[in-house]
């Protein structure tokens, strides 16, 4: 038996929904894109959203449309995946990173003050693994220093902090949807927003820069990109969103399972989730005590047919990071100590009793 990190649900009427759409003849700029956007705005509450072709694409068209510019500093997190600083890279922008918290793994708002300074100009919070960030002390500290903030939940499609739902806190949220994401559209994002004007000006920079009000002509009043989601995307989409409930109803089945097999066990720390969040699973991690155990760890359920994976190495010893910015090993010494010691264990719905068993009873049997 081999198991993957991660595979996708789909149904069949996922797959006809996309046939259906590639049947109609309107593959962009269509019914369906317009429909996966009202589901979000409906599911969330918020005023508006605009689909787009990645989480990425979403995140660097939303920093513009906030007012990111050229030389400005944006606060953020060395623990996550390398989209959300290089988002700010593209805006010719400097991501300074803040060391995250032991347990949760998020951005640790006690360090962030220390790290404003006059051209810091917003925080790019990244809520990780599916649970949010601190948005309470976080949105506090930004409206003490009159930042923006700028919500990467990729990875949070619904989890909630006091009751609110991630990408609501800030000026903007995003969400994507690759393959091992809690739903997917195959590529794809969303951003979602409560502010007109950023609303407009995504909207905008994501279709090469059209003018919105002039959209049946092709009048282009901003540099822009073409970052649109296809009808496909979206048809994908629209089918998996129905069904979004039973996807995280599934995924934390499987979670508890793992967690019930592993929290008795003082060589392993299973996930924490604060009390004052509810997760949305994306990925299911454990740490071990070092690197190395990690790593002969790895290498020992690999023979057994288990993937697990790295996740996530520390951005900025990244040889971009390090050779642009001068970082080196203990700038960051909580992210570096989660990023050497877990790793992503098979978390996929279709996992079945006897399958977690089987993995978390090799994992135990070689730390024994």
């Amino acid at each position: 038996m081999k198991y993957p990190i991660a595979k996708p649900h789909i149904l069949e009427s996922d797959v006809q929904a996309v046939a259906d759409t590639v049947r109609s003849g309107i593959l962009s700029i269509g019914p369906k894109t317009t429909a996966f956007e009202s589901q979000f705005k409906e599911t969330l509450g918020v005023n508006f959203a605009s689909a787009v072709s990645s989480g990425t694409a979403g995140l660097h068209v939303l920093l513009r449309a906030a007012g990111v510019e050229a030389g400005d500093e944006v606060i953020t997190t060395p623990f996550s995946f390398i989209a959300s600083a290089n988002a700010i890279e593209y805006m010719n922008a400097t991501p300074v990173f803040v060391d995250v918290d032991t347990h949760t793994y998020n951005i640790n708002p006690d360090l962030i003050e220390a790290a404003i300074t006059p051209k810091t100009t917003a925080i790019l919070v990244v809520h990780i693994f599916g649970q949010c960030a601190d948005m309470t002390r976080i949105m506090a500290i930004a409206k003490k220093h009159n930042l923006r903030v700028i919500e990467d939940a990729c990875e949070s499609i619904l989890a909630t902090h006091n009751g609110q739902f991630a990408g609501t806190f800030g000026d903007g949220g995003v969400f994507a949807f690759y393959p091992n994401k809690q739903m997917t559209t195959g590529e794809g994002g969303m951003i979602i927003t409560n502010n007109e004007t950023i609303y407009n000006l995504c909207d905008s920079y994501k279709n090469q820069g059209r003018d919105n009000q002039n959209m049946q002509w092709l009048d282009h009043k901003y540099l822009g990109y073409n970052y649109r989601m296809s009808e496909m995307q979206a048809a994908l989409g629209v089918e998996q969103f129905k069904r979004i409930d039973f996807l995280l109803k599934e995924k934390k089945k499987i979670a508890d399972a793992y967690t019930k097999r592993f929290s008795e066990n003082a060589r392993i720390t299973p996930p924490f989730i604060a009390p004052e969040n509810k997760e949305s699973w994306f990925v299911y991690t454990i740490r071990v005590g070092s690197k190395e155990a990690r790593d002969a760890l790895m290498k020992y359920l690999e023979q057994d047919g288990i993937s697990t994976k790295i996740y996530l190495p520390s951005i900025h010893l990244f040889e971009y990071y390090r050779d642009t910015y001068g970082y080196k090993p203990d700038d960051f010494p909580v992210s570096e100590h989660i990023s050497d010691t877990i790793l992503a264990l098979p978390f996929y719905i279709g996992l079945t009793e006897k399958d977690i068993d089987y993995i978390s009873k090799r994992v135990l049997t070689y730390l024994s």
